[in-house]
């Protein structure tokens, strides 16, 4: 197939519909950790084609969500510093922190920007020689690239008032500390984007271990079907592994060039996730030798963040315990015009997901 109503087709998605119902026998929980997967399950009505042994969870798969309140702080404290230019991508600005978010801070007078990408950042950073420039880095595999080339870029140009505060994360030690603490997963919609990016290798030692099934999908219904009809049948023939529904986009190796990138620039570390707490190896640090370009060590961040919102169950709903419907501020106090937890404030959140398409 090659255009896109292929990919939508009412006599495909008819016969995968079928093609599941007939190889369920056991019931399977099926996460997708992927914004995009997110969104695109609960706008086309996936979830209401499958047979009720089938259940989807929503995970940890939206950038934005997964920054946790102490990111959050750290970002409002930079913005509070005079002399600072704070650059981020649009969705940011609206996650609430301990006391305020980007966007108040905005309003109250911070110089912040939003940029389409990294190299905008740059630009803004020579146009004001003046003015400290950091971008805050955030996303997964997809996003990180862009920002070890803005790191190349500033390191090249030696351009000395640009600094990267990096939030970004790794998905498969997320994936397996959800199963570590607990949670009941038969099989992961593996992230399309990212494995694009990272390759389909990485999800090895995860499915290894947990002798668990990871199948990487497209973003349009058949693309789902045909991936959930793949693990629902690894489970009814006792096996397991890591296969590629996606392979229009996706390889074992990835995109080597900009793993290349990324690995020139950042190195693992512990991070800390929305929900799931501090996970070894699933953030991305600026290595040592680029420390002047790393916002974090070349300003103070020290902050003391307070709890999350009293009855707001993002946490929960990230590690697939809770649907955002089950939460008692879905839709009334917490909506996408005022986002009272991170999971309302994306369009790839579960809970923005599920009140767009109610």
């Amino acid at each position: 197939m090659k255009y896109l109503d292929e990919y939508r087709d009412r006599k495909v998605i008819e016969k995968l519909v079928h093609a599941i119902a007939h190889e369920t026998r056991q019931s399977i929980r099926i996460m997708e950790v992927c914004g995009g997967h997110t969104m695109a399950i609960r706008k086309f009505g996936i979830q209401r084609l499958l047979p009720e042994k089938i259940e989807l969870l929503s995970g940890p798969g939206c950038p934005v969500c997964v920054t946790d309140r102490t990111s959050i702080d750290r970002a409002i404290k930079l913005a509070r510093i005079p002399g600072i230019i704070i650059t981020t991508y649009g969705d940011l600005i609206r996650v609430p922190g301990s006391d305020s978010s980007l966007n108040q801070e905005k309003a109250l007078g911070a110089d912040i920007r939003i940029v389409y990408s990294t190299l905008e950042a740059l630009a803004i950073a020579r146009d004001n020689p003046g003015k400290q420039v950091v971008f805050l880095g955030i996303g997964f595999e997809t996003t990180t690239p862009s920002s070890a080339v803005a790191l190349w870029e500033a390191h090249s140009q030696e351009i000395r008032n640009f600094y990267l505060l990096s939030m970004h994360k790794v998905m498969p030690p997320a994936m397996a500390a959800l199963i570590e603490q607990g949670v009941q997963i038969d099989g992961y919609i593996g992230p399309g984007h990212v494995t694009t990016v990272a390759g389909a290798n990485m999800y090895g030692p995860l499915v290894e271990k947990f002798r668990i099934s990871v199948v990487v999908s497209g973003f349009e219904p058949v693309d789902i079907l045909q991936t959930i009809y793949m693990l629902v049948k690894m489970k009814e023939e006792g096996r397991y592994g890591t296969e590629i529904q996606y392979k229009r986009a996706v390889t074992a190796e990835g995109n080597l060039k900009a793993r290349k990138m990324v690995s020139l620039f950042f190195e693992p570390a512990t991070d800390s996730w929305r929900g799931l707490g501090p996970i070894p190896d699933s953030g991305m640090k600026i290595r040592d030798e680029y420390r002047s370009l790393d916002a974090e060590r070349q300003f103070d961040l020290q902050v003391n963040t307070v709890p999350e919102p009293k009855g707001c169950i993002c946490g929960e709903v990230l590690r697939g315990l809770k649907r955002p419907d089950q939460c008692r501020l879905f839709a009334g106090v917490c909506t996408p015009a005022n986002p009272i937890g991170a999971c309302m404030v994306s369009g790839e959140g579960a809970c923005q997901a599920y009140y767009n398409y109610r």
